[in-house]
């Protein structure tokens, strides 16, 4: 009787086996199974939002499963990207990710409750995003050095808003801040959408904000468009000086953003997902779709992305260090 036990057991293991292995094994062949989460660690309506949006309509429509984008904004980025860490690692629950929450976060977050390496499969790049540096129509300044001579001649007056502490557009002002040695007012609001309509209510002067959200107030009147933060000018807007030239020799800032995974999400699903990210990023569709608004649109391995993090963390440390950046 023993040896039937012992015998039955030992049949019994294969399927087990295969039992076991059937949820990943689908997960990788089948992979989506159900709808995907998006998250989006800020509010709707910005740069990031847009961008999401886009990618997860397309591939609504390749993947006929639907993709739901949970805008879970606040506290830099980090609320959405806490979820995202903690969720499970099946690929159906993904992340948009920048520079601001997976390379700047660490080093203005004493307590971060996540590891942007150890928490995340990363699987491409999207965009990179270059600045432009807008100004209230009060502003008597058309150009930066003309900007930067008034923020000299009234010092600690002039307030700038960000989308968010710690994020692209804070981190843009502060680096204007330190290489200008200029002191100017940082007001935080919750979402690029907050912040530029406070700038056009002239609650701030001026803000760093991307050109697909903020050129149309330059249309209506309300805004004037100085420079752009990139190192170079953008082909989305060649009439445009970069700040550098503008007024500010040196100054280069052109934030990234890119799709992520909870880590340990399996191989497999991370290649799907990186060939239908390509696939949509890389369409003439998308390219035509964000051009004109000055988004760059590009892709990278996972492995590239993965490596441009860990590279990014330590370069932005001593910014943050050399500019006394803080989130208060």
């Amino acid at each position: 009787m023993r040896a039937f036990k012992r015998v039955t057991g030992l049949m019994m293991l294969p399927a087990m086996a295969i039992i076991v292995a059937t949820p990943v094994a689908a997960q990788s062949g089948n992979y989506p199974v159900k709808p995907i989460r998006l998250i989006v660690p800020f509010a709707a309506g910005g740069p990031m939002d847009i961008i999401s949006r886009a990618i997860g309509e397309k591939m609504t429509a390749s993947w006929g499963q639907q993709v739901v984008v949970d805008n879970r904004s606040g506290a830099g980025g980090r609320i959405g990207v806490e979820v995202a860490a903690r969720s499970a690692p099946d690929g159906h629950t993904l992340l948009t990710g920048h520079i601001g929450t997976h390379a700047v976060n660490p080093s203005l977050y004493p307590k971060l409750e996540y590891d942007p390496v150890r928490d995340f499969a990363p699987i491409s790049l999207i965009a990179t995003l270059p600045l432009g540096l807008f100004v209230h129509q009060s502003v008597n300044a058309r150009t930066v050095g003309e900007l930067l001579a008034v923020a000299r001649q009234q010092p600690g007056r002039l307030n700038f808003a960000t989308a968010s502490s710690g994020g692209p557009t804070h981190m843009a002002a502060e680096m204007l801040k330190s290489m200008a040695s200029i002191q100017i007012t940082h007001i935080p609001y919750k979402g690029n959408a907050a912040a530029l309509n406070a700038l056009v209510a002239g609650e701030s002067q001026l803000m760093f904000s991307n050109l697909l959200t903020g050129t149309p107030h330059v249309r209506s009147g309300h805004l004037r468009l100085l420079a752009i933060s990139s190192g170079k000018r953008s082909p989305q807007a060649p009439d445009l000086p970069t700040v550098a030239e503008s007024g500010l020799a040196g100054y280069d800032f052109t934030p990234w953003y890119g799709l992520l995974s909870p880590a340990a999400t399996p191989g497999p699903i991370i290649t799907k997902l990186h060939r239908e990210v390509v696939r949509i990023i890389e369409s003439a569709e998308m390219k035509t779709r964000f051009i004109s608004q000055g988004v760059d649109l590009t892709t990278s391995s996972p492995e590239d992305f993965a490596a441009l993090i860990r590279s990014e963390i330590p370069k932005w440390r001593k910014i943050v260090k050399d500019t006394g950046a803080s989130v208060g």
